[in-house]
C-alpha cells in the first residue's frame, strides 16, 4: 500500500484533494476542467488520472460508477487518522 505521505507530497495531488473537498462526486472531466483554471495546476487528462490512481491506492479517494460516469470522492479518514496521531494534546495522553 502506498504511503499516504508520498501521496500528499505532490502539489498536483493536493490540488485534486482540494477540488474534491470543495465538491464531492466529480468526474475526471470535471476535475481536469476545474484544475485547468489555475495555471499552476493545469494538468492533462492523463496526468490527473494517474494522480487519482495514486490517491486511490493511498485510500484518500474513492471511485464509484454511477451509470456511465465514474465519480471521485475524497475519503478523509486517513487524514483524520494522521490528525489524531500527530495533533493530540500530550496532556490528554496521560
Amino acid at each position: 500500500m502506498p504511503d499516504i505521505y508520498d501521496a500528499l507530497a505532490a502539489p498536483a495531488r493536493r490540488a485534486i484533494l482540494d477540488a474534491l473537498a470543495e465538491r464531492a462526486d466529480q468526474t475526471l472531466f470535471e476535475l481536469v476542467n476545474r484544475l485547468s483554471t489555475d495555471p499552476a495546476t493545469a494538468l492533462t487528462r492523463q496526468a490527473v488520472s494517474q494522480h487519482l490512481q495514486v490517491l486511490e491506492e493511498a485510500g484518500l479517494v474513492e471511485r464509484r460508477r454511477q451509470g456511465r460516469y465514474v465519480l471521485h470522492t475524497l475519503t478523509p479518514e486517513p487524514l483524520r487518522a494522521i490528525a489524531r496521531r500527530w495533533l493530540t494534546d500530550p496532556q490528554e495522553q496521560s
